[in-house]
């Protein structure tokens, strides 16, 4: 079975930090691009962070220069680091997977993953 597991949230004053980690079982990770999305309720889900390889990451133009992504192949595991966060970072965060042979187009876009997490809340107060 196919297991993603984000951890790592938490509540946060603005300007603070946070890493979250996405633990992934199940798949062959490093054959697989790793996004993380987030969500308010009442608005779409949205991809912040894409990686395919150390050299290979896509980020949303609102969390450039604040968020990194990485991941760890040997421990299968996903992170990001978010500094300076803002209220507005504020969501659910969620990680998503999938394989190389059906590679996303579009790395931001939720439709182009098949493979989720359940989320870790990620709560930034001013």
């Amino acid at each position: 079975q196919v297991h993603l597991v984000e951890s790592g949230g938490g509540s946060v004053q603005a300007g603070g930090s946070l890493r979250l980690s996405c633990s992934v079982s199940g798949i062959i990770f490093s054959k697989y691009y790793m996004t993380w999305f987030r969500q308010t309720p009442g608005k779409e889900r949205e991809g912040v962070a894409s990686i395919w390889t150390d050299v290979d990451s896509a980020y949303i133009d609102s969390v450039k220069g604040r968020f990194t992504i990485s991941r760890d192949n040997t421990k299968n595991t996903l992170y990001l680091q978010m500094t300076d966060l803002k209220p507005e970072d504020t969501a659910m965060y969620s990680c998503a997977a999938a394989p190389d042979w059906k590679a996303p187009r579009q790395r931001l876009r939720d439709l182009e993953y098949n493979i989720w997490g359940q989320g870790t809340q990620v709560t930034v107060s001013s």
